[in-house]
C-alpha cells in the first residue's frame, strides 16, 4: 500500500550571487541543484555530504527561512510557496527545526521558560497555567529538571542546551523535525545520548525526522534512509543498510570508509580520493565528483549522470551504474 509522504521535494533549487561590483558581474553560486526526495509518515531521512555541499542551505528552503529560486516543497500535500504568512505561521507549527549550534540558537537574555512559552503563545496553543504544563511537560520529555524553566541558557552545557532547542521544537507537538547537524558540536558521548534522545521521541510521537549531518555513522543510529548530497545535488539515496552494506556510488563510498569505526581490531583501506573539494563558484563539467573519483571515465568529464532508479528502493547518478534499463529518479 503506497503511503503518502509527509514531506516531498521535488526539483528544488536555490543560488547565491557572489562578488561582483562596479567593473564585474557577480557570480552565480548553486547551493542547491534540482534536489527531489521524500520523507514518509514515522519515518526518518538522513541527508549526509561534506561541508559546503549545500545540506544547511536545502533544510532551511524547507521551512522557507531562505526562499527557493525553483522547485516546489510539498508539506502533506500542501505547496509551502504560496503561503501568506498567517499560512506560513501556521504551517511551521507542524513543521519544526532544531539548528547546529544550541547556544547560538537561543536567547541568552530569557530564561528557558520564557524560550518554551513563547511558541506556545505564538500559536495559540496554551494560556495561563497551560503554559507552564506544556514547558514542564516539554523539559521532562528531553531529560531535564522542571526548575531547569527558571535558569538561562549560559548556566548549562552544551548538551543540556540542545536538550532545550529539542524542548522548544517538541513543545508546539510538530508532525516533522529537520535537524540540522543536531549532535556535531557536542562531545561523543554527549552525542549519544542526544541521538538516543531523538529516537525515543520519534518512536513515542510518531514523528517524521531529516536529519542533516556530515557523518554516515551518526545517521546510521536514526535514520532509516540516507540521502547523500555532493555539490548541491543529490547523489545516491537508499535504506540505510544498503548504504553501509554496498555503497554504489564513489564518494559514498569515501564517506562510509572515512566514518569511525568503533572496533580497535578492525583493520581496512581507505579509498584513494585525489584532489580537493570543487568550488560551487566553479563546478566541474560532467559528474561534479569526477577530478577525485578513482573510477573516474572520460565520460565523466563530458557528460553530468542522472539520479536513476536502480531497483531495491534505491537510486544513484553515476555512470558505472547507469545502465539502459535504468529508469529516471522521481
Amino acid at each position: 500500500m503506497n503511503v503518502n509522504p509527509i514531506l516531498s521535494v521535488e526539483g528544488l533549487g536555490k543560488r547565491f550571487s557572489s562578488g561582483g561590483g562596479f567593473f564585474s558581474r557577480a557570480t552565480q553560486v548553486h547551493a542547491v541543484v534540482d534536489v527531489t526526495f521524500n520523507v514518509g509518515p514515522q519515518t526518518s531521512l538522513g541527508l549526509v555530504g561534506e561541508s559546503g555541499c549545500g545540506k544547511s542551505t536545502l533544510a532551511r528552503c524547507l521551512l522557507r527561512l531562505i526562499e527557493p529560486d525553483e522547485g516546489r516543497v510539498l508539506f502533506e500535500n500542501e505547496d509551502i510557496a504560496g503561503l501568506l504568512r498567517p499560512a506560513l505561521r501556521r504551517m511551521r507549527q507542524r513543521m519544526q527545526m532544531v539548528f547546529q549550534d544550541p547556544y547560538a540558537s537561543l536567547n541568552p537574555r530569557r530564561t528557558v521558560f520564557q524560550t518554551l512559552a513563547e511558541p506556545l503563545r505564538v500559536h495559540g496553543l496554551a494560556k495561563g497555567d497551560g503554559i507552564e504544563t506544556r514547558v514542564g511537560a516539554a523539559l521532562a520529555e528531553v531529560g531535564l529538571p522542571v526548575d531547569s524553566a527558571k535558569r538561562f541558557p549560559h548556566e548549562f552545557s552544551g548538551g543540556q542546551r540542545q536538550r532545550i532547542c529539542i524542548a522548544r521544537a517538541l513543545v508546539v507537538e510538530p508532525r516533522l523535525i529537520i535537524a540540522d547537524e543536531p549532535v556535531s558540536a557536542l562531545d561523543v558521548s554527549v552525542q549519544a545520548q542526544v541521538l538516543k534522545l531523538l529516537e525515543g521521541l520519534r518512536e513515542r510521537h510518531g514523528l517524521s525526522l531529516l536529519f542533516v549531518s556530515h557523518d554516515l555513522g551518526v545517521v546510521r543510529h536514526v535514520c532509516d534512509r540516507v540521502a547523500v548530497m555532493y555539490l548541491g545535488r543529490i547523489i545516491e539515496e537508499a535504506p540505510v543498510p544498503e548504504i553501509f552494506d554496498q555503497p554504489l556510488h564513489p564518494y559514498t563510498q569515501m564517506l562510509r570508509a572515512a566514518s569511525p569505526v568503533p572496533d580497535p581490531q578492525a583493520r581496512f583501506a581507505l579509498p584513494r580520493v585525489m584532489g580537493e573539494i570543487p568550488s560551487a563558484m566553479n563546478p566541474p563539467s560532467g559528474c561534479a565528483f569526477h577530478p577525485r573519483c578513482p573510477q573516474a571515465m572520460a565520460r565523466c568529464s563530458e557528460e553530468r549522470p542522472r539520479l536513476v532508479d536502480v531497483g531495491a528502493g534505491r537510486c544513484v547518478a553515476c555512470h558505472l551504474h547507469s545502465a539502459a534499463s535504468a529508469e529516471p529518479f522521481v
